[in-house]
């Protein structure tokens, strides 16, 4: 027997079969891709520090910029997630969402210990993306059917977040808070035992799926923190 032969596994509730070795050339890609599409926040988000230039999106302009935005990237990077300008065009698209993030991390750095509240709620992502990572490797379930319950949690999370942006109420934003942290945890688990278990085969999608839980997650726990955790002069 060759035991370099491919193993192949037909795990439940997908339609297709992958080679083992072919789910982890898309993690591992996966993992990489979304390591560098933190450099592009980072700068995103010191260049709206820095400038101010977003300081004026506020209200329902800052929600038409944010969403024209978004969707509009992310139709391109499903256009292009099988050709060569997919990494460029996600890359795009992460410096986009630093610059979205800036005016709330300006916000939390007007506070005494503001370097601190970003540093924890940094770490605090990390620790979840830690802990799903490991759970993703070790449930042998399959939780294709999360997928279902969770999209209609994120609907109505989004619908809560635009009403919010119009009443302006501070504990709107601490239960919106609370729950995206729940909903893009669980979200982060589902989307990596999709890539273990070989429902996702594209790493760009894979990259923009996870992305865009971890940036829910930090994004939230932030405006947590400012909310809770803020000192200020």
């Amino acid at each position: 027997m060759n035991d370099r032969a491919p193993t192949f596994d037909t795990p439940a509730g997908y339609g297709q079969v992958l080679p083992q070795a072919e789910r982890h050339r898309v993690l591992r890609n996966t993992y990489w891709l979304l390591a560098l599409s933190m450099i592009p926040t980072v700068l995103g988000a010191w260049l709206g520090v820095a400038t101010g230039i977003t300081a004026a999106l506020t209200g329902g302009l800052g929600l038409v910029v944010f969403l024209a935005g978004a969707f509009g990237f992310m139709f391109a990077i499903e256009k292009t997630k099988n050709s060569a300008a997919g990494v460029p065009v996600l890359l795009g698209f992460t410096f986009f969402m630093g610059l979205m993030l800036s005016r709330l991390i300006a916000m939390v750095l007007g506070f005494k210990n503001g370097s601190e509240l970003v540093m924890t709620a940094f770490a605090g992502t990390a620790g979840v993306f830690f802990v799903m990572a490991s759970l993703a490797t070790v449930i042998k379930r399959d939780l294709s059917g999360m997928g279902k319950f969770l999209f209609v949690g994120v609907l109505v999370l989004f619908v809560g977040s635009i009403i919010n942006v119009f009443i302006g109420s501070s504990a709107g934003m601490m239960a919106i808070s609370v729950a995206a942290i729940g909903i893009f945890s669980a979200y982060m688990l589902y989307d990596l035992k999709q890539i273990i278990d070989g429902g996702e085969t594209n790493y760009i999608s894979a990259t923009l799926a996870l992305y865009l839980d971890v940036f829910n997650v930090f994004q939230s726990l932030l405006a947590l923190l400012g909310i809770f955790g803020g000192e200020r002069d």
